[in-house]
């Protein structure tokens, strides 16, 4: 029997996810990525034991869990640096089944790429979906080099797919979510600092470790769409954030413009009426984009690609009936939690100052009255299962089988 053919459009972590875990059980793989080179760019990535499971399904999981670098307390506080609740790493770990892990994008790049043949991702080629196909026809992808067949196509393009535009061409398409973000990774400060996020009056920040000594952080604030700071992005943070608790003046200080990062936040707010259409499926940011205000964003990307390699089965000569399955396992639970986003975000981007006072005060209460009531926000996320049963780094792609099916 011939060798069932993929086309992956975007190489993000969604789309090499996608990859590796159709690599694995028995499907030819082309990845093509518009960008010249898979360049070390882009922030930081928080990978929660939801994500790592789904990772182990690609002999990956304990690579990502050895990078955990959150060990002891930490939490939620105010700019003045008053601590609304704590949260302690163990306690997370022990309740979701693993730690929580920060990592570099690009480190979590390297190692998807690492589980893919050479010569699988096409970087410098720019992809456009010509045909969704159907039973008994193939799909059809043109680029400038030439087209390609293939019995199933990923949009795997992000939140301005074009893929989902073809698909779906009367969908609105992601909304704006009132605010903007900052993010920047350096070399960790010397003074010692607790891992927190900082809520303020429209205004969060968070500052995180890396394994590698250095450190994750991201600002947000409400803001009209499409701002840009009159000199630079670093002085924008210095005017909004310079005057709160230690370690944000340090990590300021030792940033230089060109590190920073801004992107307004968008997010999905009407579902699409399916994550397939033909033999094509749209995965992670092109389908459900989300605000991150629950990290979750690259996790939900994670699962989406290993439950559609689950449906997958090596041999599928029409994957219909699979991507059927696929989006009846994954909009429902992707839209709740792009829901359970939305309403975090409405949290933290508070204006007025009654409101903040009140939304602090009942933290402060929660966390003092029932220490880690903060964690069950993420119950039926965190804990959440592949319906592939998975295995430890070293196993082999024959171990990867069919298990209980235990997802929410």
């Amino acid at each position: 029997m011939q060798q069932p053919h993929a086309v992956v459009i975007g190489a993000g972590v969604g789309g090499l996810t996608a990859a590796a875990a159709l690599h694995r059980r028995g499907w030819s793989i082309t990845v093509l990525e518009r960008a010249a080179r898979l360049e070390p760019v882009g922030a930081g990535i928080s990978l929660a034991p939801n994500s790592q499971r789904a990772l182990d399904a690609i002999d990956l999981g304990d690579d990502v869990r050895a990078l955990a670098a959150w060990q002891g307390g930490g939490g939620l506080r105010t700019p003045g640096g008053r601590w609304l609740s704590r949260l302690d790493s163990a306690a997370t770990a022990e309740r979701f089944g693993g730690p929580l892990v920060l990592l570099h994008r690009a480190t979590l790049v390297d190692l998807l790429v690492s589980r893919l043949p050479e010569g699988v991702v096409r970087t410098g080629t720019a992809a456009r979906l010509a045909d969704p196909g159907a039973a008994g026809r193939p799909a059809r992808v043109t680029t400038e080099d030439g087209a390609y067949e293939a019995d199933l196509v990923i949009g795997a393009d992000g939140i301005d797919s074009a893929v989902r535009r073809t698909l779906f061409p009367d969908h609105p398409g992601p909304r704006y979510a009132g605010f903007t973000t900052w993010r920047v990774v350096i070399p960790a400060p010397d003074r010692p600092f607790e891992p927190h996020e900082t809520w303020g009056r429209g205004r969060i920040w968070g500052t995180q470790p890396l394994k590698d000594g250095r450190v994750y952080a991201y600002a947000a604030a409400v803001a009209p769409p499409g701002g840009r700071a009159p000199d630079d992005e670093r002085s924008e943070l210095l005017r909004l954030y310079g005057d709160w608790h230690r370690p944000v003046p340090d990590i300021l200080a030792a940033v230089a413009p060109q590190d920073v990062l801004r992107h307004d936040i968008r997010y999905m707010a009407e579902p699409l009426p399916a994550y397939h259409r033909g033999r094509v499926a749209l995965l992670g940011d092109a389908a459900h984009a989300m605000a991150p205000t629950m990290g979750q964003g690259g996790n939900q990307a994670i699962e989406d690609a290993v439950v559609l390699a689950h449906h997958l089965a090596p041999g599928t000569a029409d994957p219909s009936a699979a991507l059927g399955a696929y989006t009846r396992d994954r909009l429902p639970r992707t839209m709740d939690v792009v829901r359970r986003s939305a309403r975090t975000a409405r949290m933290i981007t508070l204006t007025g100052a009654p409101a903040v006072a009140l939304r602090d005060a009942a933290m402060a209460a929660v966390g003092r009255l029932v220490p880690g009531l903060a964690l069950r926000a993420f119950d039926g996320i965190a804990d959440w299962r592949p319906p592939t049963r998975t295995y430890p780094s070293g196993g082999t792609a024959e171990g990867m089988t069919e298990g209980t099916g235990e997802n929410t």
